[in-house]
């Protein structure tokens, strides 16, 4: 196994490869801050087809706001947000969210993103619904925070590439990424929407998202650095790295996989 500054050093050049392959992202594929928390509940334990449904049709009704979800009765957000899978649930725990911030901020994303990082990290994971993954998501893609999220291509290519072990925590994982990221932040600039454009024809991989709002948005640029990386990891998980095969001819990591993970 190698050290934890091989294993920095390693993470820094998959950045650099895929982003030299594919460029910028796109992520969060939003128009507001509030769509991006409403879409990280929603994509729990269900696809972003289904979430897209759910919010188009919240979007088609003007609910896309702390205010709509706060007026809007439980029975009728649980029809809108049917397609995402455990509505239920998840119109429960939307509800909260709202009452979290209309308790805690006067009903104001701008002064609950205000809070330091670890503050607000530890508020979110005591609401119900809201683990790890789904309050590194909130912070980093609608409060433009410094912090990597992990999911599970994340941990499925650290696997496969021996970085990290099935049995390795969501902290060990998020604090590797971001001491082998943080140290790369003067080097690193977004590509330009062309460049990034021209690489995803060129390539036929890195599928983008189109530019939203949300994800041209002003944030630091450790926090880009982390919203690219997270991003190329989604992208080499869907189309390369995937469950049930690799294919790894077409994918940029190649040359850094252990001989004997190749499929």
């Amino acid at each position: 196994m190698n050290s934890a500054q091989e294993k920095e050093e390693q993470l820094r050049a998959y950045y650099q490869t895929l982003h030299a392959a594919w460029g910028a992202q796109h992520w969060w594929p939003a128009r507001t801050r509030f769509e991006v928390i409403i879409g990280a509940y929603l994509t729990q334990n269900t696809s972003w087809t289904n979430v897209e449904i759910a919010l188009r049709r919240l979007r088609t009704e003007r609910l896309l706001t702390l205010g709509g979800i706060r007026k809007t009765p439980l029975p009728r957000l649980e029809i809108l947000i049917r397609s995402s899978g455990y509505f239920r649930q998840k119109a429960a725990r939307l509800k909260t969210f709202v009452t979290f911030v209309d308790d805690h901020y006067k009903g104001s994303l701008s002064r609950m993103f205000a809070q330091p990082t670890e503050k607000l990290r530890g508020e979110l994971l005591q609401l119900n619904g809201i683990g790890p993954e789904t309050a590194d998501s909130i912070l980093l893609y609608a409060g433009q925070h410094p912090v990597f999220v992990v999911d599970a291509y994340t941990r499925r290519i650290l696997e496969r590439h021996e970085i990290a072990g099935a049995n390795a925590s969501y902290e060990d994982i998020r604090h590797l990424f971001e001491r082998s990221l943080s140290k790369m932040v003067s080097e690193s600039r977004p590509r330009s929407k062309a460049t990034a454009r021209a690489l995803l024809k060129a390539t036929g991989q890195g599928r983008a998202h189109s530019p939203s709002r949300m994800s041209l948005a002003k944030r630091p640029e450790l926090a880009q650095v982390y919203n690219d990386m997270h991003g190329l990891i989604v992208s080499t998980g869907k189309h390369l790295c995937l469950k049930s095969r690799t294919i790894c001819e077409q994918c940029p990591l190649q040359k850094f996989l252990p001989a004997r993970n190749r499929l």
